[in-house]
C-alpha cells in the first residue's frame, strides 16, 4: 500500500522523514500547485474523501491496536524486514539510473542485514551505510518519462501516472506475489499495509492538525518529496509558467 510509498515511497520509509517534509511545506506555505498537474482534481478529491473515511474507520483503529499490542522491538523488526526488501529494489533502480555508488550501498545493506539478522535488525544503518531510496518511478523520471497527471488512489495515497506505473512494476516483481500459500501471502500483505500506515502516523497527524486544505497540502508535499528524491536532494529551481 502506498499510503504516503508509499505520503509514499513507497513505503515512504527512507530519505527525508515524511513528517519533517510535511512540516517544511507547512512552514513555507502551501503554494497552489499549477492546475495542469492535477487536471483530475474533482475525481481525485472524491477519491481522497473515500480514502479518508476508510482510513479513519478501518486503518487507524487497526494501527492503534497494533501499536498497543505488539511490542516496540517487534514493530521495529517488522519495519526493518520490509525496508530490507525495499533496499534490494532500490539497488536495482540505482543500477538502472546509472548510480553505482548508491546501488552498491543498497546491495551492501541487503547483504549485511540479511546475513546477520534476516533483515529484522538494521545493522547496516548502525554501520553508517546509507539507504539509496530509489524506486521505479524515479527511474522512469531519470529516463525522461513525464510524470503525467496527479492521482490519488484510495488505500495507496498520492501518486502520478508515472509513479503509479512504477508502483505496479514494484508490486509485480515483489517477493510476496511468489508466496503460494494464499493465507500466508495475504497475512504478509496485510502486515505490510499496517506497518506502512503505522510509520506514516507522524506525518498524517501533522496534516490532520495543521492543514486547512489537507488534499492540497498532501499533493504539494508529495510533489516536493518526489522532486527531492529524483534529484537526490539537489533540486533545481522550478521554472515559472
Amino acid at each position: 500500500m502506498n499510503l504516503t510509498k508509499r505520503f509514499m515511497h513507497s513505503r515512504g520509509r527512507a530519505g527525508v522523514p515524511l513528517f519533517a517534509l510535511a512540516a517544511a511545506v507547512l512552514i513555507t506555505g502551501c503554494a497552489a500547485t499549477p492546475s495542469k498537474v492535477d487536471p483530475l482534481e474533482p475525481m481525485n478529491r472524491a477519491l481522497f474523501r473515500v480514502h479518508d473515511v476508510a482510513d479513519k474507520v478501518v486503518m487507524k483503529p487497526v494501527v492503534q491496536v497494533y501499536a498497543a499490542v505488539v511490542p516496540s522491538f517487534a514493530r521495529t523488526a517488522v519495519s526493518n524486514f520490509f525496508n530490507n526488501i525495499d533496499d534490494l529494489f532500490s539497488g536495482i533502480n540505482g543500477l538502472l539510473q546509472g548510480k553505482p555508488q548508491k546501488a552498491g550501498d543498497d546491495f551492501g545493506r541487503v547483504i549485511v542485514n540479511t546475513l546477520f539478522s534476516l533483515g529484522f535488525i538494521d545493522i547496516a544503518s548502525e554501520a553508517g551505510i546509507e539507504r539509496g531510496n530509489e524506486d521505479f518511478g524515479q527511474t522512469f523520471a531519470v529516463w525522461g518519462v513525464h510524470s503525467g497527471p496527479y492521482l490519488f488512489v484510495p488505500f495507496f495515497g498520492p501518486s502520478t501516472f508515472r509513479d503509479a506505473t512504477g508502483t505496479a512494476v514494484r508490486v509485480y516483481l515483489g517477493p510476496t506475489g511468489y508466496i503460494e500459500d494464499v493465507p500466508v501471502r495475504n497475512s504478509v500483505l496485510g502486515l505490510s499495509a499496517v506497518d506502512t500506515r503505522y510509520q506514516a502516523g507522524d506525518a498524517l497527524d501533522i496534516v490532520e492538525n495543521a492543514a486547512l486544505d489537507r488534499y492540497t497540502f498532501i499533493r504539494n508535499a508529495y510533489f516536493q518529496r518526489r522532486r527531492y528524491l529524483i534529484y537526490d536532494g539537489k533540486v533545481p529551481p522550478e521554472q515559472e509558467d
